[in-house]
């Protein structure tokens, strides 16, 4: 961990919580609320995937409402819950940690920035309703290089704008795919576990596993 210039945070399921939209209609749902936000997440991100081995790329709003409507239709929910659900993945929640964490990386001489699949304009609208907005250096979205996560070209946008090496960076994701992602391409990946998961076996093994971010200040 040493001569690093950068610390890069992954959005969805690592800052913000991807459940917390369907846990604010849970009453709705009914006891089966989270097993359908696991559901839709799944299938968001097999969307991506997909969509990038098709070459036929939507960006990642239209693949979420997408995602949603299998998903609704899976789990029987009524279609008029559509809405209220997509205007709540648009102010997901932050994990509790995230701004304290944020604020003291500030204070290092050190990047911070997101590097998502989410488009411009939902993360800008993540960041400011959770006013985390001062606590980033640069907010980057895959809709720079027209593919998703893990396509090495996404992993490279940090690297080109700050003109560092890619063991110069330090990247943070709850998603093993992710992690995996990040440390073949050559970032220093750390795999942030909150729920205990089990590591996907894609030919990287993270040096760091840390149960929330206050354990990256530790390392850092």
């Amino acid at each position: 961990m040493k001569n690093i210039k950068a610390i890069i945070f992954d959005a969805y399921g690592t800052l913000f919580d991807v459940n917390s939209a369907a846990e604010s209609c849970k009453d709705k749902i009914g006891d089966r609320w989270e097993n359908f936000a696991n559901y839709w997440r799944t299938t968001q991100l097999e969307y991506t995937w997909l969509r990038s081995l098709m070459k036929r790329h939507k960006d990642f709003w239209q693949v979420t409402e997408d995602s949603l409507d299998k998903s609704m239709k899976a789990y029987e929910i009524e279609t008029s819950l559509r809405n209220e659900l997509l205007d709540l993945y648009k102010i997901l929640s932050p994990y509790k940690e995230v701004p304290e964490v944020l604020r003291l990386l500030k204070k290092k001489d050190l990047k911070v920035a997101i590097l998502s699949n989410g488009t411009p304009t939902l993360l800008n609208q993540l960041v400011n309703s959770n006013n985390l907005e001062n606590l980033f250096d640069n907010i980057f979205s895959v809709e720079e290089v027209g593919i998703y996560k893990p396509d090495f070209k996404v992993y490279d946008i940090p690297v080109k704008k700050y003109q560092i090496d890619k063991n110069e960076v330090v990247f943070l994701s709850a998603n093993t795919w992710d992690v995996s992602g990040g440390g073949n391409y050559g970032y220093n990946s750390i795999w942030v576990n909150r729920n205990q998961n089990i590591f996907d076996n894609l030919d990287y093994n993270p040096r760091y596993k840390i149960e929330n971010l206050l354990d990256l200040l530790q390392l850092i």
